[in-house]
């Protein structure tokens, strides 16, 4: 075989790209067994997965300097494995890859349940893995609901209108069509008046929060005080960002004003239209001394997370219509169509403006396009609205089916929350932790949140359920399951 060199006459090193093989490293003996070592370790340790297929063997020869024969043994050995097979003109494959190798006792175990122990960052992906009948978990709108033919037609004639250029990068704000759309929304919706120049779109309030981060810590904000109860999944969000989350209770007129600023924290986060977990709408008073909290120096974001889903009480307008230079306002459509879409907007203060556009330019150079000018042109025709009214309508079956299970097998619990929303909280009387009940209905397949998730204080024991992804006999179903397993507790 003529030697390869390179151009000023060398001998050029001589390898496979194949698991970075070098002829150099192939032994005087014993050639086959050597390179069946190599494949079979790749593939134990998964550079060759199920499915990969391995080089000819008249390919691999050349490369490593080796005869055929070589190669041909060293497969064959691997065939004997079972763990390639050869497929003719398919070539050889891998075909079978070993278990991964146990844990050692020296590994942290996993949890015995989502339930164990104080919740951490991994909790809600341990639940929602587990295996469960009946799903009540809060903040699941109905995804089998979601408008699928308006959705298609609106897509269809987005596409018929764009241009190649619209194709391109766009605007790091957001699709001005949707900013638009979302400002006209807003404004009838949500009391809120809003130049669509400052509206921020973006992938829902998880990544507004992580774009906020940033920029309240350049500002000097290391603090954000939350509700309490309120958001595991916020608290988290927050923490994650460095931020600490000191906690200011709610009653039945919203967050203590008093206690708010006893914290001392620059910021709050607060969910005003129908506060989670238990639902409380904020007063006309406590809305008042918010402002002047805000107004000496303090900064507030609002979390308008499904302020649309409102069944027995008038529309109560966002705080971002009262105030707007000292207020972070943030909304989504993951509750009114479907989480999967990653949609939101983010209506900041002027001067925190250009920093969020400049971190979410850095992030991912904006939000894509043509699931944006879908949701812009639902929102022009009224079939968002449309989708919503309906939704309104099998919200509040499914919400009565819920209460009267309560009242059925949870003799005696308080329902809260029940006005608006996607979710309610029941409180009950045993002295069982919640946590308990939640893991008992858990081996009973139902899932829902226990209260004390949702607190950093101490406070009475309760449940959290969803009610919008199910039908009434399942949601039925599932209450008469937890009431069975706090019976039993009890």
């Amino acid at each position: 075989m003529r030697p390869v060199t390179d151009r000023d006459g060398t001998a050029a090193p001589h390898g496979s790209d194949f698991l970075q093989l070098r002829a150099d490293d192939v032994p005087a003996d014993g050639k086959a067994d050597w390179l069946a070592r190599q494949v079979r370790q790749a593939i134990t340790d998964r550079r060759l997965t199920v499915g990969s297929r391995l080089p000819a063997t008249r390919l691999l020869a050349a490369e490593l300097r080796v005869s055929r024969g070589v190669v041909t043994e060293a497969y064959r050995r691997l065939a004997e494995d079972g763990q390639v097979e050869g497929r003719r003109r398919g070539g050889t494959v891998v075909v079978a890859t070993p278990p991964p190798p146990l844990p050692s006792r020296t590994e942290q175990p996993l949890p015995v349940g989502p339930f164990a122990g104080s919740p951490d960052s991994r909790a809600f992906d341990a639940l929602r893995a587990a295996d469960a009948r009946i799903d009540l978990t809060p903040g699941r709108p109905d995804l089998s609901a979601f408008p699928r033919t308006a959705w298609l037609r609106a897509e269809r004639a987005v596409l018929a209108e764009l241009s190649s250029a619209d194709l391109g990068y766009g605007d790091p704000r957001g699709a001005p069509r949707l900013r638009r759309a979302v400002a006209d929304r807003l404004a009838r919706s949500r009391g809120i008046a809003v130049d669509p120049d400052g509206v921020l779109i973006v992938a829902g309030i998880a990544q507004a929060l992580t774009l906020l981060h940033p920029v309240l810590r350049a500002d000097g904000v290391t603090a954000v005080a939350v509700e309490e109860p309120g958001s595991l999944g916020t608290r988290q969000h927050l923490a994650h960002g460095g931020l600490s989350t000191p906690p200011v209770p709610v009653d039945a007129h919203g967050p203590d004003v008093t206690a708010l600023r006893a914290t001392g924290a620059p910021a709050v986060l607060l969910t005003p239209a129908h506060q989670f977990p238990t639902g409380v709408v904020t007063s006309g008073e406590r809305r008042r001394e918010l402002l002047r909290w805000a107004a000496d120096g303090g900064l507030i974001l609002e979390d308008d997370y499904d302020a649309e889903h409102r069944y027995d009480r008038p529309p109560v307008p966002a705080l971002r219509s009262l105030l707007t230079d000292r207020l972070c306002y943030m909304g989504s459509v993951s509750k009114l169509l479907a989480p999967a879409l990653r949609i939101g907007w983010l209506l900041p203060p002027r001067r925190h403006l250009e920093a969020l556009t400049d971190a979410k330019r850095f992030t991912d150079l904006g939000s894509a396009v043509l699931p944006q000018l879908v949701l812009a042109r639902l929102m022009e025709t009224g079939q968002l609205e449309r989708h919503l009214r309906l939704q309104r309508a099998r919200h509040v079956r499914r919400r009565d089916a819920v209460i009267a299970a309560v009242r059925e097998h949870i003799p005696g619990a308080a329902v809260h929350g029940a006005a608006a929303g996607l979710h309610l909280t029941v409180t009950y009387a045993p002295d069982v932790p919640d946590t308990e009940v939640a893991s008992a209905g858990l081996d009973l397949g139902v899932k829902c949140h226990p209260l004390s998730w949702h607190r950093q204080l101490p406070g009475s024991p309760g449940l959290v359920l969803g009610y919008a992804a199910d039908p009434p006999g399942t949601l039925t179903e599932g209450v008469a399951l937890l009431g069975r397993a706090l019976r039993r507790l009890a």
